[in-house]
């Protein structure tokens, strides 16, 4: 027995250990849009496999057999002395079509979050873990059309590219001080490198070419507090309402805008300069997060949840600072975001000993997404269905989660794109019962 724990604590350490490097690279893409140029990025779902696959519900989610990082309150759910880790992989796949018949593809892969819960007291219980943040992603190219420019130059050629992303790596812990009734706090580090670069090549050699754009180190702590309370409300059935509050923070860091011409093997550096964003007007702010839920749980059998956010983007001077703000010809505005998920779960028979499709638990959920930006005055919204099953392994409690993500962000008219994607994750949960009094020698 003991053997088999040392092996779990030991994967779990190594998994963590291979998320944060390939989650922490500026190439190691969680997510690739053209959306993600604006801000921070393309603001990553949190959640594990087990809340993707429902719609990225768990405001109010409270499973024992799972971990579920999106309201620290729901870590007390579990087993007396159990031990539970859980890590995934994601890969999307996305098509874009924009107005004149301009079409595109990508497709993306990677280890994507790590979270381990155990307990610390009779009802206290802590979690760890790390996942991405948001996410920068995109490169646009395109030439010069106007002939008068075409006769004089030649052919110019621009690009946009932006990599990099944001990290959160989080610690929390809950706490039952009532029966039904638990509350926790969490932590997080957020840290990460974005780089935004832009470039005019021109195809004669009289010319010269000019490289611009914004490297930005970027780091900010921020506090996440949470509650959940289970009322029965029939025979079996329970109804849990949970909220979550999460602090608005000021993003330390620099952000660095630079430009520079080069003719033959000659460089000329044009502009540097560095913003500590520390200095008004050079102050962004992570946006305060405000969540709310209720679910309905039939004993050990099915779940149904919903879930609504809503976070104060509107103030956070994205639009404002440079780097953040400046995207080619686009008009950024920062503005409030807002999302509404719901999702249901269902297990025929978890203790089936004869059929093993009973004890397969099948997910789904929906959700609709309003971005925390708006482009040209056109407000960005994501809608999109989830569809899962997790297959116990070995021992009821370990299992392997299989997902799928379909939706579309953005549309085709007001100079817009539209994005449509279908994502696939897999997790792996790892349960088991530790501190166990041997009854024989």
């Amino acid at each position: 027995m003991l053997k088999g724990k040392v092996r779990n604590i030991l994967l779990s350490i190594v998994l963590c250990a291979s998320v944060i490097p390939a989650a922490a690279q500026d190439n190691a893409y969680n997510s690739y849009s053209p959306y993600s140029m604006f801000g921070i990025g393309d603001i990553s779902k949190q959640g594990s496999a087990y809340n993707i696959t429902m719609g990225g519900i768990g405001i109010a989610s409270r499973d024992k057999r799972h971990v579920n990082y999106l309201n620290p309150a729901s870590v007390t759910a579990r087993e007396d002395k159990s031990f539970m880790a859980d890590f995934s992989v994601r890969q999307g796949n996305r098509y874009y079509s924009q107005t004149g018949g301009i079409k595109s593809v990508n497709n993306t892969f990677n280890l994507y979050d790590m979270v381990i819960s155990l307990p610390l007291w009779k009802k206290v219980a802590v979690y760890g873990g790390f996942s991405p943040f948001s996410d920068v992603a995109y490169k646009i190219t395109s030439t010069e059309s106007n002939s008068d420019i075409i006769a004089r130059t030649g052919d110019i050629s621009y690009t946009s590219e932006g990599y990099g992303g944001l990290s959160d790596l989080f610690f929390g812990m809950g706490v039952a001080p009532f029966k039904n009734f638990s509350i926790g706090a969490e932590y997080q580090h957020i840290f990460g490198n974005l780089h935004k670069n832009n470039s005019m090549v021109p195809s004669g050699t009289a010319y010269r070419s000019i490289y611009s754009g914004y490297n930005m180190n970027l780091t900010a702590n921020m506090f996440k507090f949470g509650a959940q309370y289970e009322i029965p409300v029939g025979n079996k059935v329970t109804a849990t309402l949970g909220a979550t509050y999460k602090l608005s923070s000021n993003l330390k860091g620099t952000v660095r805008d630079f430009e520079y011409e080069i003719l033959s093997s000659v460089t000329d550096t044009t502009r540097i300069n560095i913003d500590t964003l520390a200095n008004n007007p050079g102050r962004a702010r992570i946006a305060d997060e405000l969540g709310v839920g209720v679910a309905l749980k039939g004993g050990d059998k099915w779940t149904a949840e919903i879930n609504y956010y809503r976070s104060g983007w509107a103030s956070s001077g994205m639009d404002k600072v440079t780097g953040f703000a400046v995207v080619g010809n686009a008009v950024f505005a920062a503005t409030n975001s807002q999302s509404l998920r719901a999702g249901f779960s269902i297990c025929p028979n978890r203790n089936d000993i004869r059929y093993y499709r009973r004890t397969i638990t099948y997910r789904a959920g929906a959700y609709w997404d309003q971005a925390c930006y708006k482009v040209d005055g056109s407000s960005i919204n994501a809608f999109g269905l989830t569809f899962g099953m997790t297959l116990p392994v070995y021992q009821a409690y370990n299992g392997v989660t299989l997902g799928i993500d379909i939706g579309q962000r953005g549309r085709m008219n007001g100079n817009l794109i539209r994005e449509r994607y279908v994502n696939f994750s897999i997790g792996i949960n790892i349960f088991d019962i530790w501190f166990l009094k041997p009854r024989y020698d």
